[in-house]
């Protein structure tokens, strides 16, 4: 590992002297590769450095315990001794997560796909819910929110909603939402006062770029017409909706929500890149069942990952057995600590099956 490392911070001072030659910036192609590559590396570099002080001042205590007569200096060398190993303990720790392999995803604009379940007009009011809970989380992180298309019901639900996340290492953090969401509560239609558990399906997809995946035009076939449901001037006026149809895989998509029809075939185009691209991960995700196994899951949508009672205030996610009793903050966005404990299982999981391996 510390060969490695070594390697590694080598080559980060090669990339600060790349960049530091005079015009650089004339290649704009290189001078981002760099900067990423930079950026990628200064983390790692950093906590290295912070290890290996803190190995020299296990080294410099233990001589100083060794030499010094003194018993008030021996024990400030002890306490010295203690901090620095506890210290190189954590950054070896640190680095160990930060060299575990990059999902190259991850830093990647996500594509989120909410739709509601079993339950009728009550899944599709918590599908509602949910996506609120996104938007509100994102704003929180200073992350850019786009409507994609929306299906809704007349009394504040969504049957279908889809938005394009848009911030750095969106998909890094959202990736682990992706699965069953259960709610359990009395529903406002609900006479008898009994408890209902519905269902919605999350599925977070990496945006995908012409690179990711190719469409030739042949297999689309696109249909445009006026929109339907609730709109503005000119959106239920004109031909602006855009239906695109994959002919291969029978994925259909449907945009309505700009009054251009340029826009919303540049949605409709974003949001079948994503999906194509999606289905190519899961058959890599596949081919690798068993160390998925090992890991938090990120991509089986048929499983319930969380649980949102309602009666009694708790939020349990069921992967890692995490039961939180503050729900109304939950749903107004604030799932950092449900996200942070996801992030610290699939990096212990990882690790974990890293070190059988070795």
């Amino acid at each position: 590992m510390f060969d490695k490392l070594e390697e590694l911070v080598q080559r980060y001072q090669e990339v600060l002297n790349e960049l530091a030659e005079p015009g650089i910036a004339n290649n704009q192609e290189r001078y981002r590769r760099l900067m990423k590559e930079e950026t990628d590396l200064s983390e790692l570099v950093r906590v290295y450095k912070e290890y290996k002080a803190a190995k020299n001042g296990i080294e410099e205590s233990l001589m100083m315990l060794e030499e010094e007569s003194d018993e008030e200096m021996k024990e400030l060398a002890k306490e010295e001794l203690n901090s620095c190993k506890e210290k190189a303990a954590g950054m070896e720790q640190k680095l160990k997560i930060l060299l575990l392999p990059k999902d190259p995803n991850d830093e990647k604009n996500v594509i989120v796909e909410i739709r509601s379940g079993a339950g009728g007009d009550e899944a599709a009011l918590f599908a509602a819910e949910i996506y609120r809970m996104y938007v509100h989380f994102a704003e929180s992180r200073g992350w850019k929110v786009e409507l994609m298309e929306v299906e809704e019901i007349g009394i504040g639900g969504m049957k279908y909603v889809s938005f394009m996340v848009t911030g750095k290492g969106a998909y890094s953090i959202l990736k682990y939402e992706s699965g069953v969401h259960r709610v359990q509560r009395i529903p406002e239609t609900e006479s008898g006062g009994r408890i209902h558990t519905s269902t919605i399906t999350v599925a977070v997809m990496p945006e995908a770029e012409d690179v990711d995946v190719q469409i030739d035009e042949k297999d689309i076939r696109i249909d445009v017409m006026r929109a339907s449901g609730n709109g503005g001037q000119c959106v239920n006026t004109t031909d602006s909706a855009v239906r695109l149809t994959h002919i291969p895989t029978g994925i259909v998509i449907y945009s309505q929500t700009e009054k251009s029809q340029l826009q919303n075939k540049a949605k409709a185009f974003a949001l079948l890149r994503a999906k194509l691209y999606d289905m190519e991960c899961q058959k890599a995700r596949d081919a690798e069942a068993e160390a998925r196994r090992s890991q938090i899951g990120t991509g089986d949508r048929s499983e319930k990952i969380r649980t949102y009672n309602f009666p009694q205030g708790r939020v349990t996610d069921h992967r890692i057995k995490l039961t939180l009793y503050r729900l109304n903050d939950i749903m107004n966005g604030d799932i950092q600590e449900i996200l942070d404990a996801l992030i610290a299982a699939d990096q212990a999981a990882k690790l974990a099956n890293m070190n059988e391996s070795a």
